[in-house]
């Protein structure tokens, strides 16, 4: 072994890790009884001598000189580099490794080691600066203990970057790069490339061996853990590297698997770039797969990407038994029924799936008796038991809803009386009611008394399937669109026949737009539609329509049919979800242009990297998409997504083309699992300059076409996106996951007659909605129910939920840590605080007594005073203020009616008593004076001062508690609050003794206070931990099942669940309704809103709804008006001369308002209207709102209301007033 280069520690590191690495196999490989390691004084390793065996003689392992030369020989050079990574490998983690070794390391190892895995230093604040792994901005970072130069959010981000040979390039510098091996120098992203699993160290898992949670956060919302862990076990096939196959690559490799191997040796062609967003022009001619490896690998640096071995996959079938599932795409029928026929007699899970222009099919075989664990999704239903009578029927309280469907299994606990429920095997229910459910024959339980819990419980359902070739002959068809009842089986017959035409020339498909070969492939299509009952009648416009886009590829069909596949393969790995079966087809015939001209000469290829577009839309269309002018509002998940398929369709890229985004986010990490245009050298910049830069990237046309912004699009910004930004665009698409956002959108595309389309994802649901002036209702025009809330009441002394307590903790995240800042900041900078904006609040005794509390009495000077504050703050809330509750409200306490006050859904409480060893009551007592400090400014403590914290701990005295016979508590929320009138009755001079206490704000110029604004994403800051523990120990209070950070972290911080493969779906449907949009489709029935639900899987198409018409009586008649997109227009007129032109429509006018000013009304007194008639409407405006009308504003808007000819109120729409400027 050449140790030349090699420093001391270098060697100590490698000949200690190779054994850690080899004992990792000890629960399965057994050691001799005379093994080395179990003689006397014996240690791991047994020796780091030159020469002298590190590893034990057992088979465990091979020592160095056992391996082949061919391994030797480079790794002298890199031991260090192959070593690091072992380390970090489960079972062993960092701790456990330096345990190993330091049981024989000599002194000087010792010493060496500690100073290498010397714990990162804390740096003092500055300017902000970013974490060198993860680019994660903060004013705060820790240093490196080694090189004392590179910085780190934390130890976790220090020990990830340690693995990727971060760490030998701080102390090596640049000389690091000559101790690589030939062809692996380091990216520019600070990654190594991998081309195999060994490589990628550890499948899914962080540093700390565990699921990355802040890579996979928004992911493992909706797929959960479990299921990720069995993708992790996951080797994926997917072949065929055109637009659909490297669509269901990125969604799998972003999703996290074991593995992802690709196979195409196939050239790369010019029109495979219409739709295959990781090509390059200058790759035309080179294998596919060879390509796309490398660009797909960077997307997650936990799943190892290769390229398949070997050149065919059916001369050796048996090659296909390293997979778990393959996917085929762009494959023969002939390949595809070898294939499936293999995969199925050898459980490997098969996908197919291929379009051909705007049409598409996927099949799925997941063989015989395919366990689902989980068939919707959907979160388990919980509720209170109100009732169970001797039938078996239950009864639930009233409005709350069970939710529960015929067949689903529930369980009980804590019902009383019967006993035998409780803990006893699921029962299958059925429903009888929104309010009562059966369970069966209950004989022998016992007579039901009171109390008692549901819980839904998900039963695995099992599915056999079909092979490819059964399937062919008899298919199990699914929906995707009920409107196209019949069209599924025409396209089962229809795919069939181009594959007959494809066995008999040479492979190729019919030419399009060409009559001759459409007459081939509707031959051998009637040749398959079989006879009698099960003969299928064919469209013959259909199937012609189906040859002539044969060779089409289009991005938005890629993305739609990858998504779709992608999760598919998902769902085979996880067993989560209800898989297609086995055959869907989908179609979208409505977006072929109807403008512009299709014929053969005009659809056939030309060159071009949109070939695969004009093929089925022709040349006409394409030049015709190059010259729009389109919106991006959003450039997240589905901006992203959004932006890579305007970039394969060509959209803007034309001489007269642009496109706007805009975005106000900076990129985080979370983002990286399903934005798929960021890479971990992104974090921290801004999301619209990074996608721009991207999509540009992958088509250089777009350069000098996109315009990327920082903007919020609000009220606030409207003179920037101001009348002639509006007015100069040709359509508008949201990518927004905020309701506000997306109607003031809204709101301004029908106030300037733009279409938009407006998409939306939860999990594995999607929706898309088209909104088209004068044609249709807009997104404002419907509302989603409004979030769920918990009454008051029931939050603060009767939780009975998990979510009741999450809720709980977070207000009083808020009360501890944010609100007395802003109050105390407040008091300080403005002038009078106590005078006047403290008498408006209505709450002038809590104000006053935060002021106190913060400034005076509570104010902490150290460290240790913020233990203290916190261990009181738990003594207050989880003992004192159960005790006072339970004073008031004994346990054998009963209504005014008799019954037990304790029952239904209040749960009576228990007192804790503080344990600093309960890790929950540490972490509160811990995370609330961190942030405690953190308002004050003073230095905080982290897990690993435990010893110190707890000594604080120990020595805060805490007073005796004793109820209060004064204190009232309101029972229900029916019952009036008793605080709050005693409130109103707060004595002055009680006030003003509170308000004396205060320092004088001059004496505070210098001293602020930090408020802490909730960040649910960094998991060092303690906001999670501090509502975690503090939802858990109400939780405990109350008898309640308690969550795990991830929970209390999803309901907390309102996480929307998103996963890639959706948004990839729906921004397919998005750029199919656009489409239209651009060919100017005036009918309403050729445009879709889109539902989707990938779990069921559900798909749901309904033309839009129509915008509301109105009528009133003019003078020549009835005058209808379209109530969402009409308007009358007006000049600058004076007010009488306004009256007047709309009596001459008819109407006469009785009130006009501009936003909250009330301009005219004719019940005015006669000298009011004297006045205000005169004046023109700008003058009028400025005149009753007392503030001039904005520079950059080019109109007002007017409401008026108005009788008719028949002198009734009729509803006619606002006036817009067009100012000269």
């Amino acid at each position: 072994m050449d140790q030349r280069l090699l420093s001391d520690i270098d060697l100590l590191y490698f000949k200690n890790l190779v054994p850690t690495a080899v004992e990792r196999c000890r629960t399965t490989w057994k050691h001799r009884s005379k093994c080395e390691y179990g003689q006397p004084g014996a240690c791991i390793p047994l020796s780091t001598k030159t020469g002298e065996p590190p590893i034990c003689s057992c088979g465990m392992g091979k020592d160095i000189d056992d391996l082949p030369t061919a391994f030797v020989a480079p790794l002298g050079k890199v031991a260090t580099r192959v070593a690091i990574p072992l380390l970090f490998q489960p079972p062993y983690k960092s701790g456990q490794a330096k345990g190993v070794m330091h049981t024989c390391l000599t002194d000087h190892g010792k010493k060496l080691y500690d100073e290498l895995a010397e714990d990162p230093k804390e740096t003092s604040e500055g300017t902000e600066r970013k974490c060198y792994y993860c680019g994660t901005p903060k004013k705060t970072l820790k240093t490196c203990g080694d090189c004392k130069k590179t910085e780190y959010c934390n130890a976790k981000c220090q020990a990830a970057d340690l693995r990727r040979h971060r760490k030998l390039q701080c102390r090596k510098g640049e000389e690091w790069e000559e101790f690589l091996p030939k062809g692996e120098k380091e990216r520019s992203d600070g990654k190594m490339d991998v081309d195999s699993p060994a490589a990628a160290v550890e499948q899914l898992k962080d540093a700390n061996g565990e699921i990355d949670e802040s890579l996979y956060s928004r992911q493992l919302y909706v797929l959960g853990h479990e299921a990720m862990k069995r993708m992790g076990a996951s080797n994926v096939l997917v072949v065929g590297l055109r637009g659909l196959g490297v669509e269901i690559a990125k969604n799998i490799a972003l999703a996290g698997v074991k593995s992802l191997t690709l196979f195409d040796p196939k050239p790369a062609a010019i029109q495979d770039l219409s739709s295959q967003f990781f090509l390059h022009p200058e790759d035309v001619g080179k294998p596919r797969d060879q390509v796309t490896v490398p660009r797909v690998s960077e997307l997650n640096p936990y799943v190892p990407i290769k390229a398949h071995p070997s050149k065919t996959l059916t001369s050796d079938l048996s090659q296909l038994k390293a997979y778990t599932v393959v996917v085929l795409t762009d494959t023969s029928l002939q390949d595809q029924l070898l294939i499936s026929d293999y995969c199925h007699e050898n459980g490997i899970f098969v996908v197919i799936t291929d379009t051909f222009g705007l049409f598409g099919s996927i099949f799925t075989d997941f063989g015989k008796n395919f366990s689902v664990v989980d068939t919707t999704g959907e979160q388990e239903k919980t509720g209170i038991v109100a009732g169970i009578d001797d039938e078996g029927m239950v009864s639930v309280l009233d409005e709350t809803r069970h939710g529960l469907e015929d067949g689903d299994y529930v369980t009980f606990t804590e019902v009383e009386g019967m006993d035998g429920l409780n803990g006893a095997a699921p029962r299958k229910i059925t429903t009888k009611g929104p309010y009562t459910f059966s369970i069966g024959d209950v004989s022998g339980l016992g007579a039901y008394k009171r109390g008692g819990l549901y819980q839904q419980v998900k039963m695995p359902k099992f599915i056999d399937f079909e092979p490819f070739a059964k399937q062919l002959k008899t298919p199990e068809l699914m929906m995707s669109d009920f409107a196209k009842f019949d069209r599924p089986a025409q396209l089962h017959v229809g795919i069939q026949a181009l594959h007959a035409f494809a066995e008999s020339h040479g492979g190729k498909y019919p030419r399009p737009h060409n009559d001759e070969d459409a007459a081939e492939v509707l031959k051998h299509a009637q040749g398959l539609a079989g006879a009698g009952e099960d003969k299928v009648e064919l469209d013959e416009k259909i199937i012609k329509e189906l040859s002539y886009q044969a060779q089409g590829d289009l991005s938005p069909m890629a993305a739609f049919f990858g998504g779709l596949a992608a999760q598919e393969v998902l769902k085979a790995v996880s067993g989560k979800f209800s898989p297609i079966k086995q055959w869907l087809y989908f179609d979208s015939l409505e977006s072929l242009p109807t403008t512009v001209k299709r014929s053969e000469e005009l659809c056939k290829p030309f060159g071009s990297r949109y070939d695969g577009q004009i093929a089925v839309f022709g040349k006409e269309y394409q030049d015709k998409l190059a010259n729009v002018k389109q919106f991006l509002v959003g450039a997240g998940a589905i901006g992203c997504e959004m932006l890579k398929n305007w970039a394969m369709i060509g959209l803007a890229t034309g001489p007269n083309g642009s496109i706007t985004v805009t975005d106000m986010d900076q990129i985080e990490r979370s983002n990286l699992n399903r934005q798929f245009l960021f890479r971990p050298k992104d974090v921290g910049q801004l999301k619209s300059d990074t996608a721009a830069r991207a999509v540009q990237a992958m088509n250089p046309d777009l350069n000098g076409k996109i315009n990327a912004m920082k903007d919020r699009v609000s009220a606030d910004t409207e003179h920037i996106f101001n009348e002639k930004f509006w007015e100069s665009l040709d359509a508008v698409t949201n990518a927004l996951d905020n309701v506000d956002a997306r109607t003031y959108v809204d709101r301004r595309c029908v106030f300037f007659h733009k279409p938009l389309v407006d998409s939306g994802t939860l999990g594995t649901k999607g929706n898309t909605q088209v909104v088209l002036p004068r044609m249709t209702e807009s997104y404002s025009s419907s509302q989603d129910p409004p979030e769920q809330s918990f009454p008051m009441c029931t939050l603060r002394s009767f939780p009975n939920r998990i979510e009741h307590t999450i809720a709980w903790a977070k207000d009083l995240f808020h009360t501890y840590f944010a609100g007395p800042a802003e109050i105390v900041n407040q008091y300080i900078t403005s002038p009078n605080y106590l005078g006047s904006a403290l008498k408006q609040s209505g709450n002038e005794k809590q104000t006053l007594e935060t002021l106190r509390d913060a400034l005076v009495t509570e104010k902490p000077k150290t460290y240790e005073d913020c233990v203290a504050w916190a261990r009181m703050q738990f003594e207050k809330q989880y003992n004192n203020a159960i005790q006072q509750l339970l004073f008031n409200f004994p346990k054998d306490s009963k209504t005014s009616s008799g019954q037990p006050f304790w029952s239904g859904p209040k749960r009576a409480p228990d007192p804790l008593t503080f344990d600093p060893e309960n890790p929950t009551h540490f972490t509160f007592v811990l995370a609330g004076a961190n942030l405690h400090a953190f308002n004050y400014g003073l230095p905080q403590k982290s897990a690993k001062d435990k010893a110190e914290v707890l000594n604080m701990i120990n020595n805060v005295m805490v007073p005796e508690f004793k109820p209060d016979p004064g204190v009232k508590i309101q029972a229900s929320d029916s019952d009036p609050d008793p605080n709050a009138s005693a409130a109103n009755g707060d004595d002055n001079a009680e006030l003003q003794k509170i308000a004396d206490t205060l320092p004088a704000p001059k004496s505070l110029s210098d001293f602020k206070m930090t408020p802490v604004e909730f960040e649910k994403d960094d998991d060092t800051n303690f906001h999670i931990d501090f509502i975690t523990a503090a939802s858990n120990l109400r939780a405990e209070n109350y008898k309640i099942v308690t969550a795990d950070r991830h929970k209390t972290k999803f309901i907390a911080g309102k996480i929307i669940p998103a996963i890639a493969t959706t948004t990839a779906l729906v921004t397919g449907l998005v750029v199919l309704e656009i489409f239209k949009i651009i060919d100017g489709k005036d009918d309403i029935e050729q445009y879709k809103n889109g539902f989707v639900n990938l779990a069921l899987p559900f798909f749901g198409f309904s033309e839009p709804i129509a915008s509301p018409k109105g009528k009133y009586q003019g003078p020549n008649g009835e005058v209808t008006i379209d109530k969402l997109w009409d308007r009358f227009e007006t000049e600058d007129v004076p007010l009488q001369q306004f009256l007047k032109d709309f009596e001459a429509k008819g109407l006469s006018i009785t009130m006009i308002s501009s936003g909250v000013s009330l301009l005219y009304a004719s019940f005015y007194p006669p000298a009011k209207l004297k006045d205000r008639l005169p004046l023109k409407l700008s003058e009028l405006v400025e005149t009753i709102s007392k503030k001039p009308i904005p520079e950059h504003q080019k109109n007002v808007i007017f409401e008026i209301t108005a009788e008719d000819t028949t002198e009734e109120d009729v509803e006619v729409p606002y006036v817009m007033l067009k100012l000269q400027k």
